[in-house]
């Protein structure tokens, strides 16, 4: 059960700091300690989980409420470019960067039989 967003309007180091807070966590207790945390990147994340859990029903998975996050990863998008005037007629370059984050889902008792 995937989910993923491209093009997030937030620079990939901040939403990090989010994502390594509910890695391997319990989807549903992500959800609850994101909804606590004071980050812009924190609502965005939940909100990406809870799309991945609709995945997860609309894919006929009996339990939800044993689905983990396997994995989640920020990568970085594209980079929009703009310019800022200087001295001496000069312009310096400013980066606006975007990210892409993706939800893996798996259900917890896949976890143990995987590890044996």
């Amino acid at each position: 059960m995937k989910s993923s967003l491209k093009d997030l309007r937030q620079p990939p180091r901040k939403v990090r700091y989010v994502a390594d807070s509910v890695r391997g966590k319990n989807a549903m207790s992500a959800c609850e300690s994101l909804r606590l945390l004071n980050k812009k990147s924190a609502a965005i994340i939940s909100k990406l989980i809870k799309s991945a859990i609709s995945n997860a029903k609309d894919k006929n998975v009996s339990n939800t409420d044993s689905l983990m996050i396997k994995k989640i990863m920020v990568d970085s998008g594209i980079t929009m470019i703009r310019g800022r005037a200087r001295a001496m007629g000069r312009s310096t370059r400013i980066r606006k960067r975007t990210s892409r984050v993706l939800v893996e889902l798996e259900q917890k008792e896949e976890i143990k039989n995987n590890k044996k």
